[in-house]
């Protein structure tokens, strides 16, 4: 009988063991099927993303298709649909009916940008809705003249960026963009596609400002599809993570990230030189005055040369369209007269009107957003200095008196301090 103990009291240590591990292995297989089970989930979620974000192939087919039946042309339709020598690469759509890959023609680098129809939704067992069609390319009409065609080019400036003497050299520089091929004439198809060009604020932006070197240059276009040259680096400064990446990155942790991805301080003090010059050129410039509404990062970035370039235009809008704006919104408090992220006025609490005039300028949004970008690695020698001089920056508004001239000051400061500590050196 203790015999009969003993070999039973043996066995349950081993009957334990094996228990347990049935145990492990039923964690094991839960655990695997848990997460295969989330990553095809995440995987789903993410390719269904993608596919609704990403429409390249329709964007060629509806450009290509209106080319071969002569409705649209401009420099790049044959080698898109005839040649095929212009490709698109990287999807960086952010919305669906804005298309935006990286692009490749011939020698040239770029970015190639394109528009929809909205993506229709609709529930399971549901016919779906056809899709919205992209502009139908119906102006200018056929039999209309080229002077025609030039007064409407110019009447649609003078709506959006109002009465300057320049506007007839802007007439005709973007007619010289319009002759797509170089033939010395603006064909009704290329001018139909300049027209619709025209359209997108962000294009004529983009021409105003290029000649300066503050935007990527047009390298060429098809209807409503364009490509400007590559910035090879971006955003202004930190890491750009794919856009899987950037909802689950704590914000804490990108913006280490972003201090941590920076180039040398000359090099950060001539990129940070090149939007001050955006700022001084925008500020009264030759069209008129223009307003920089989203200062965020992601919408600049810097050439090999460390050369700032604006690559987002739709963060620009010009005063009066700013102005015009303001003045058809009704308020009840100053949080709802904003325009964009950067731009707002006060609320006329007499009129529930807002203010035309902007409460702060692109000069004191400007140096906030440079302002830990130039301080962390400054010399000792110069700190002080720079940090005094960026907080009086950001202190300026908008219905100062004496504006300009505080303005001018400030900006001429800032600019000589800076281009004294670097003229030296190889960066400058």
């Amino acid at each position: 009988m203790c015999a009969s103990c003993d070999s039973s009291s043996k066995l349950l240590p081993a009957t334990t063991k094996m228990a347990r591990i049935s145990f492990v292995r039923v964690n094991y297989l839960f655990l695997t099927w848990l997460t295969v089970l989330v990553g095809s989930w995440v995987f789903y979620v993410q390719y269904s993303a993608y596919t609704e974000l990403c429409r390249g192939h329709e964007c060629k087919n509806a450009i290509c298709d209106k080319y071969r039946r002569g409705i649209i042309d401009g420099s790049a339709c044959s080698s898109l649909c005839d040649k095929e020598t212009l490709y698109m690469g990287r999807c960086l759509s952010t919305l669906p009916n804005n298309q935006v890959y990286t692009g490749s023609w011939g020698d040239h680098d770029g970015i190639i940008h394109c528009k929809l129809g909205e993506v229709v939704h609709y529930e399971l067992g549901e016919e779906p809705e056809p899709r919205r069609e992209t502009p139908v390319f119906d102006k200018p009409t056929r039999g209309t003249s080229v002077e025609k065609f030039k007064e409407m080019v110019f009447n649609h400036l003078k709506s959006k960026l109002g009465e300057h003497a320049n506007l007839a050299s802007l007439v005709s520089q973007i007619l010289s963009v319009a002759d797509g091929n170089r033939d010395g004439r603006v064909s009704l198809p290329e001018a139909r596609s300049t027209w619709a060009l025209l359209q997108m604020d962000e294009v004529l932006l983009g021409l105003l400002l290029q000649d300066r070197g503050h935007t990527p240059r047009l390298i060429g276009y098809c209807g409503d599809l364009y490509m400007t040259e590559r910035v090879p680096y971006g955003p202004l400064y930190g890491l750009s993570l794919p856009w899987p990446l950037v909802s689950w990155v704590p914000s804490g942790l990108q913006r280490s990230m972003d201090q941590w991805f920076t180039p040398s301080w000359p090099r950060k003090a001539k990129i940070s030189m090149g939007l001050l010059e955006l700022v001084e050129d925008i500020f009264h410039g030759t069209y008129g005055s223009f307003l920089i509404c989203d200062l965020t990062a992601a919408h600049f970035g810097y050439t090999d040369r460390h050369e700032l370039r604006l690559t987002n235009t739709q963060a620009v809008v010009s005063e009066e369209e700013f102005r015009r704006t303001m003045r058809a919104l009704k308020c009840e408090t100053d949080a709802d007269c904003i325009y964009g992220a950067d731009c707002h006025t006060s609320c006329d609490l007499s009129e529930r009107r807002c203010r035309e005039e902007p409460f702060r300028p692109n000069l004191a949004k400007s140096c906030e957003a440079l302002k830990d970008y130039l301080l962390r690695g400054a010399p000792s020698e110069m700190r002080e200095e720079l940090e005094r001089q960026l907080y009086a920056c950001m202190a300026l508004k908008g219905n100062a008196g004496q504006m300009n001239m505080e303005h001018s000051l400030i900006l001429n400061n800032l600019k000589a301090l800076l281009w004294k500590q670097i003229s030296h050196t190889k960066d400058s």
